[in-house]
C-alpha cells in the first residue's frame, strides 16, 4: 500500500525514504467490502482517505430518498466528507464502496502535525486542495452550462474506466440525468 501513496506524493514533491517513512507512520489502513459504508450521514468524520484499491462514491440523499452523487474516488484519489473533516463535525454525505476497497486513513490531527513539520507535505496538500477547488468549479459550471450529452462526453473522455466499473444508474445520478436519458446518450 505504501508504494502507491509514495508515488502519489512524489507527483508533486520528492521525498527521501526517511521522510516518507515518517509520513506513512501517521496513516492507518482500512479494508472495506463492496456496498459497505465508509461514512454515513451524522457520523463523526475523523479521517481523510487515500484510495489504494477499489472504488467509492460520495453522495447526498434528499428527504424524498433521491441520491445525488457528488464524487467517485478510485485508486490514487482522496475521499471524505471534507466539510465534516475540516470542521470536525458530523457528516452530511454518505460514502460507500462500489467495489472492495483498501484505504489509507489520515486523521486531521496527524495531517496538521506532518504539515507543520514538513513543508513539502504542507505544499502537497495545498496543491491537492487547489486542484480539488478547480475540479469542483468545473463540475458546478458543467452542471449549470452543459447539456446532458456534453456532460456525458466529458466524463467519458476524462475517466473512461469509470464506465467499465460503475453501474449506469450511478453514472446517471452523477450526471444529473435519468437512467433512460443515459441510455439514449450512450447509444
Amino acid at each position: 500500500m505504501s508504494i502507491e501513496l509514495r508515488k502519489h506524493f512524489e507527483k508533486i514533491t520528492p521525498l527521501t525514504d526517511q521522510e516518507f517513512d515518517y509520513i506513512l507512520s501517521h496513516f492507518t489502513t482500512k479494508k472495506l467490502k463492496k456496498h459497505q459504508y465508509l461514512i454515513q450521514e451524522e457520523d463523526t468524520v475523523t479521517n481523510d482517505y487515500f484510495v489504494v484499491k477499489g472504488l467509492l462514491k460520495a453522495s447526498h440523499i434528499d428527504k424524498e430518498g433521491k441520491e445525488y452523487i457528488m464524487q467517485f474516488a478510485m485508486e490514487d484519489w482522496w475521499i471524505t466528507d471534507y466539510q465534516a473533516y475540516f470542521s470536525q463535525t458530523t457528516a452530511t454525505l454518505h460514502i460507500n464502496c462500489i467495489e472492495d476497497s483498501e484505504l489509507l486513513c489520515l486523521s486531521l490531527q496527524n495531517r496538521d502535525k506532518i504539515c507543520s513539520e514538513l513543508h513539502k507535505i504542507e505544499h502537497f496538500f495545498r496543491r491537492k486542495s487547489n486542484l480539488g477547488y478547480v475540479a469542483l468549479q468545473r463540475r458546478i459550471l458543467s452542471l449549470l452550462n452543459s447539456s446532458a450529452k456534453e456532460r456525458y462526453e466529458q466524463l467519458l473522455l476524462q475517466y473512461p474506466s469509470l464506465f467499465q466499473r460503475v453501474p449506469k444508474t450511478l453514472i446517471a445520478s452523477y450526471l444529473g440525468v435519468s437512467r433512460e436519458t443515459l441510455s439514449r446518450l450512450s447509444s
